[in-house]
This record gives structure tokens, sequence and C-alpha cells, in this order.
């Protein structure tokens, strides 16, 4: 139990970690962060549950007022910006991610991670993205699915990085990896 809410905690202070490498924000108000890798990390390590777990405890310190999102940013305010439905998913994105590693046995780590990486940390939180987006910027859905397509690249890249991590940890500590007992 304590182990586990260690591991939890150590993620959820990798995602704000991330979250100090300088964003590009678009001109619609979206940054590109390496934050949401560290949400695919979470549930690929860790597993669904801790994964979404970690997610939840990062979004609650960021909801206390913690500045812990990309360019500083914290507080209730986070919940209803542009980036809103974006972040609401990450918790929906880290259990999915580490769902399929746990069920997902056949095939190399490192693609199972990545394919679990586009489906939770890509396909669902972008859902939940265009959702808050359409919202916040009272645009329309395929509009704001439109706008999204600029993070298609840099997300791909960061499921890749997330499948060659988790691989590269199992292969040194294979007892790290949580989703995959």
């Amino acid at each position: 139990m304590e182990r586990n809410m260690t591991r939890i905690a150590l993620f959820a202070a990798l995602i704000a970690a991330l979250g100090l490498i300088p964003s590009l924000t678009l001109a619609f108000g979206v940054p590109i962060t390496a934050q949401s890798m560290g949400v695919m990390l979470a549930g690929a390590i860790l597993g669904a549950k801790r994964g979404a777990l970690a997610v939840l405890l990062f979004m609650a310190l960021v909801a206390l007022g913690l500045p812990l999102l990309a360019g500083g940013r914290g507080g209730l305010g986070a919940f209803v910006a542009p980036t809103s439905g974006f972040f609401i998913g990450w918790p929906v994105a880290a259990f999915v991610t580490g769902l399929i590693v746990e069920r997902w046995r056949s095939g190399p780590l490192a693609l199972t991670v990545t394919l679990a990486s586009v489906i939770g940390g890509i396909v669902v939180m972008y859902a939940f993205g265009i959702v808050g987006m359409s919202i916040a910027l009272k645009k329309t859905l395929a509009e704001c699915a439109a706008l999204v397509t600029a993070f298609i690249p840099g997300d791909i890249i960061k499921a890749v990085l997330t499948g060659l991590i988790t691989q590269a940890l199992a292969r040194s500590r294979p007892a790290s990896i949580l989703s995959r007992p």
C-alpha cells in the first residue's frame, strides 16, 4: 500500500516536472507540452488504476492552486480554459493506456505501450479535448477537430518515446513495470 502511494506521488511529480519543459502555445490558446507524455507514462508503467490515481492527484494539486501546469498555471481556472477538455481527460487517458498495457500481453512491450499510448493518450485525450475546446471557444466539434490536427505529429512522438522509455525501464528494472505483474 505504502509503495503504491509513493509511486502514485512520484508520477504526479513527474507530470509536474514535465510542465517545466517550455511549451509552444498555438494561436487558439492550447499549448503543446510534455505533460501529456507523463500521463501516458503513468498509465503504461503504473497500470490503469494507479496511473489514473497519479493523474487525479496531480489534478487535485492544480485545483488547489499550485502552478504545476505548463507555463506555471494552476487553480480552478484550469478546468474552464480552452485546454480544460484535455486536462479533464487526463485520468481517463492514463486509465485506458494502462488497461491496454495490462491486458495486451502479445508482442514487444515497446510496441504495445506505443499503441496503448496512441489509443489512450491521443484518441481518448483528443475526444475530451475537442469537446472542451468546442465549449470554451464556442466552435463546432468539426472546427475544433481540425484545430487539434496540429498536435498529432508531436503526440505520436510522445507515444513512441513512452513505448521506448517503458521498454528500457522493463529491461533495467522489470519489477518497476506495475502494469505487467
